[in-house]
């Protein structure tokens, strides 16, 4: 054998140290539970956190505006206009829109 390749092989020889680096080698690479994997779930995690705190904020702004709409009828009658552009018989509604068809506000005017 030549004298690099045993140089090489000198660290394989100790059974024990084989045996562990075979065994970290499994446990990173090939198991159910690697690094690879560990790491995705780590950002899915990371990421489901993220949602998790964007819809407790939205759901506490919906029951902020459900008791506003509850409290006061003058509210309810607002909220009809802006978010669903709602009219009474005797109005047109125009929407003014930007360029990226963002609502940017809404015109009642009544008709006579």
């Amino acid at each position: 054998m030549p004298e690099g390749l045993k140089k090489l092989l000198s660290p394989f020889k100790n059974k024990y140290l084989t045996v562990t680096l075979l065994l970290a080698v499994w446990i990173c690479f090939f198991d159910h539970n690697d690094l690879i994997s560990e790491v995705k779930l780590l950002g899915k995690i990371r990421r489901m956190k993220a949602e998790r705190t964007y819809y407790t904020q939205q759901t506490d702004k919906a029951t902020e505006q459900l008791k506003e709409l509850q409290t006061n009828p003058a509210n309810l009658e607002k909220f009809a206009r802006e978010k669903y552009l709602m009219k009474k018989d005797n109005e047109d509604v125009y929407v003014i829109v930007d360029q990226n068809n963002k609502l940017l506000d809404t015109l009642h005017l009544a008709v006579k």
